[in-house]
């Protein structure tokens, strides 16, 4: 095993511990490991990374409800049209996009190309969203709670989720505690499970289109758990605002990294 793969494999802990520490941040960690560390086509490590982050997000959701950290009401109303919404765009909409999206002279927009931008925009999102979180101390939850809100957050999130391979937990934390009235444990083990249903039905919209490389997805997903028990326990010892914040940095420079170094590099 070369040094490359044993980096990659270390780094796949990185994306466990970040789920059990904050609840998110495991497919920003995910791809960009898969593509720029082990050179794995965008396109297939996004596919890759819905089942890391979901088998991940699954064993930490299940040590939640364990530990009745996970409203499983609030699962269903929010993942099944999550679900759905991934497993189809990963079964019909990513196969129907062309290998070359747009040329003309010397401009070659290819499907790697746009998903890898795309990506990028939603780690911008995403570290925006954490750093401002983490600065703003604990959340508040609004007075009324809207499940119609829940249900179209939930297929948006599936959508987002499918196209590039993230399981929107900065997006599904923040909604479940303003809109399902969470407090901020409980809202960080629902989300975990919501994770795992919506990125391993998006995977399953792959199996079949895809040649996956099992032995090394099973390995990096294993260290992915290890990691998730990890976070867990580190949980209990770092301040997650503070932790949110350095995330929300680091997430902010990779961001910018890749948009870079796909549009100018």
């Amino acid at each position: 095993m070369d040094v490359t793969m044993v980096s990659g494999y270390f780094l796949a802990l990185l994306v466990g511990v970040s789920l059990g520490l904050i609840g998110s941040g495991g497919s920003i960690l995910t791809v960009p490991i898969l593509v720029y560390i082990l050179t794995v086509n965008p396109v297939l490590a996004t596919a890759y990374s819905l089942f890391v982050v979901g088998s991940t997000a699954l064993v930490g959701g299940l040590r939640n409800a364990f530990n009745k950290n996970v409203d499983f009401s609030i699962v269903w109303i929010f993942g099944i049209p999550s679900l759905i919404a991934a497993y189809l765009v990963r079964a019909f909409v990513i196969p129907a996009i062309p290998d070359v999206v747009f040329s003309a002279g010397t401009v070659l927009i290819t499907k790697s190309l746009l998903l890898m931008v795309l990506f990028a925009v939603v780690m911008l999102t995403a570290s925006v969203r954490m750093i401002k979180s983490g600065n703003s101390g604990t959340i508040t939850a609004n007075i009324d709670v809207s499940y119609s809100k829940l249900v179209v957050l939930g297929v948006l999130i599936g959508v987002l989720a499918g196209a590039v391979g993230a399981g929107g937990g900065f997006l599904i934390i923040p909604a479940l505690v303003f809109l399902a009235h969470m407090p901020m444990k409980k809202a960080v083990g629902t989300s975990l499970f919501i994770i795992a249903i919506q990125s391993l039905a998006g995977f399953m919209g792959d199996v079949g289109q895809s040649n996956i490389d099992w032995p090394f997805l099973l390995v990096f997903t294993l260290m992915s758990v290890i990691g998730i028990f990890i976070g867990i326990a580190l949980s209990n010892k770092i301040p997650g605002e503070k932790l949110k914040t350095g995330f929300g940095w680091f997430v902010l420079i990779m961001g910018i990294y890749i948009l870079i170094k796909e549009i100018f590099m």
